[in-house]
């Protein structure tokens, strides 16, 4: 019998990656929206320090509680302190974005992370990205542009913060695809926290000396604590389904699912701000939707169509 050949993940392992990856871009935009609320109270730079604390802090507890603190220890500390600091330097600069942009311009500018993603993908991780795939992709970004309709020009320099914030976490995508399967989740989830804390102490006490007000923390009052938690809290469930996610389908595949996000912001700006969605809007919600279920769809043919092959290859059984 001949040895069988290496075939890519399953299409059930895949397609779980996928519903993971979903339901966390479904649930980031709660998050942003608290966040700019809170910007009007505290500076962005420790808003994002609370959230990289607390979603450290709810590790720690987690695996006090459950599993044992060794369960923190990653194998290669430093590669997932990488990940922490682009992750944190994601963030920090997307929230202090927040604070002069609307979140549904500033997510619209971001709505480039799934290019540089899968572009990424190819060249760092070797990941076969076939036509139809970047088709998707593009039709995925055109629905978002039509939602959201955003104006590069209206808002100067601070157009650039979501951009970069766009690269750095497709940085951090890629490393967690590169590091899927090292560590358990608390691990990889405290080491991120931990990395995030490390940059942001050294950036808000930089920042501090240096007068820059966006920089300079302030006591937070009680309700301000409860909604850095709640920042923190949304972070650490959200980022466990994306590590999950990156362990079980490649990082292209993944990449036309992170449009959803809008169609979770589009819900939060009705609820939030009565802002009802026009047809253009449900236009761009139906492509962004058509795009990731015909990537679901396509990955579900392809996976099927390759264990039929290797079974087809290695035979029977002796």
């Amino acid at each position: 019998m001949s040895a069988p050949l290496p075939i890519p993940a399953p299409s059930i392992t895949v397609m779980r990656g996928i519903a993971l990856m979903s339901f966390a871009m479904l649930m980031v935009p709660l998050m942003d929206t608290v966040a700019k609320y809170l910007t009007g109270a505290l500076p962005p730079l420790q808003i994002t320090l609370g959230r990289f604390g607390f979603q450290m802090l709810f590790a720690f507890l987690t695996a006090a509680i459950g599993p044992g603190l060794a369960a923190l220890k990653a194998p290669r500390l430093w590669p997932h302190l990488l990940r922490g600091f682009f992750l944190s330097g994601a963030s920090a600069c997307f929230f202090t974005a927040l604070k002069t942009m609307p979140v549904a311009d500033a997510i619209a500018i971001f709505f480039v992370e799934p290019m540089i993603l899968t572009v990424l993908s190819a060249l760092l991780l070797g990941e076969s990205v076939g036509p139809r795939r970047w088709s998707a992709v593009f039709v995925g970004l055109i629905g978002a542009m039509i939602i959201i309709r955003p104006g590069f020009t209206a808002f100067g320099p601070t157009a650039l913060l979501p951009l970069a914030a766009a690269f750095l976490f497709a940085l951090y995508l890629v490393i967690t695809r590169r590091l899927s399967g090292e560590g358990s989740m608390l691990s990889v989830q405290f080491s991120a926290g931990l990395g995030g804390a490390i940059l942001l102490g050294a950036l808000t006490a930089g920042g501090t000396m240096a007068g820059i007000e966006d920089a300079t923390p302030v006591m937070p009052d009680l309700p301000s604590w409860g909604l850095l938690a709640i920042v923190g809290a949304i972070s650490f469930f959200a980022h466990g389904l994306i590590v999950k996610a990156f362990a079980g389908a490649p990082a292209s595949v993944l990449a036309p699912f992170n449009y959803l996000e809008i169609v979770s912001a589009t819900l939060f700006g009705y609820l939030v701000f009565g802002d009802f969605p026009d047809g253009p809007t449900w236009v761009g919600i139906a492509l962004i939707v058509g795009s990731g279920i015909y990537i679901a769809h396509r990955e579900h043919r392809l996976s099927r169509a390759e264990m039929a092959a290797r079974a087809t290859r290695t035979g029977p059984p002796d």
